[in-house]
């Protein structure tokens, strides 16, 4: 209890703003890159980072904050930007053209169980019992959830689970990356260069996969705006710094809240279908991550 007294206000509240904006931008990504929309997924992805880190990078040389960076600083910001949005952000958004909004969210929620596995990979160390059975309740879950669709979806169904299983693996990783070298830099440069560095990637796989050029439809440019804004500009810049000032097993309990957020705006504005399947998948999987966060060192 006495950890929990001493953490951070101030990454705390940014950490309120990654619970309920990032849980909303599963919808976002949807509405974007679904069938009809008009974006291709790694063309819309691009598009929103380049935006949302020439605004960022704009704000920090307004604010007069260091921008020159230095080697280990660019390696650093490049790797993890690539983990954090090609591998994370990225997989999302090329799934989420198939799978719904609340089953990408409830899949990427297993990320605190890979972190933690991660963690102890890394540290060389063994979890505790409690944590081994939290990790493995927590995978579990993911089966459940993804069984539906491994089992009678079609080869496209079954890439997007695929992808959406890959997903949290990429952003643990780069997300503990960052977390355990902390360049000093603002935490809006960092933010920016991670996104732009990112979008190099994007831009890669963009002209890897040939995408055609983008027609979105007026739904699908709303959605890109909000996930510009919202999604990477003030996000993506919070959970920044709640890496910087909260431990990262605290970090990752937003996997508490965006599922929840995202199954019921799925269900609420896009009539996502909400099944057994899904309800005891995701119980599964918060049990899982509420045991980890209860039983972290």
């Amino acid at each position: 209890m006495a950890d929990r007294q001493k953490l951070d206000r101030t990454g705390l509240l940014n950490l309120l703003v990654v619970y309920f904006v990032w849980g909303s931008t599963y919808l976002a990504i949807r509405v974007a890159v679904r069938e009809g929309a008009g974006f291709p997924p790694f063309t819309m992805a691009l598009m929103r980072v380049a935006v949302a880190s020439a605004i960022l990078l704009t704000w920090a040389r307004f604010k007069n904050q260091r921008l020159k960076l230095t080697r280990q600083e660019f390696l650093l910001l490049f790797g993890s930007g690539l983990l954090l949005w090609v591998g994370g952000n990225g997989l999302v958004t090329w799934a989420e053209m198939r799978a719904s909004s609340g089953l990408a969210a409830l899949l990427v929620a297993a990320m605190p169980i890979y972190g933690e596995a991660i963690t102890c990979v890394a540290d060389r160390r063994w979890p505790t019992l409690p944590m081994v059975g939290s990790i493995l309740l927590g995978f579990c879950g993911v089966g459940v959830l993804s069984w539906p669709v491994l089992r009678h979806g079609s080869s496209g169904d079954v890439m997007a689970v695929i992808a959406l299983l890959l997903a949290p693996l990429f952003w643990s990783i780069g997300s503990l990356w960052f977390q355990r070298r902390k360049p000093d830099l603002s935490i809006i440069a960092i933010s920016g260069y991670q996104q732009l560095l990112g979008g190099v990637g994007f831009a890669v796989v963009a002209l890897i996969r040939q995408e055609p050029m983008p027609t979105p439809t007026g739904e699908a440019w709303l959605a890109w705006v909000y996930l510009v804004i919202f999604g990477s500009v003030i996000a993506f810049t919070s959970y920044m710094i709640t890496l910087r000032r909260l431990p990262y097993q605290v970090v990752m309990t937003y996997a508490y809240v965006n599922p929840v957020i995202a199954v019921f705006l799925g269900w609420l504005i896009l009539g996502e279908v909400v099944t057994m399947w899904t309800l005891g998948g995701a119980s599964l999987v918060i049990a899982g991550v509420a045991g980890i966060f209860n039983n972290r060192a």
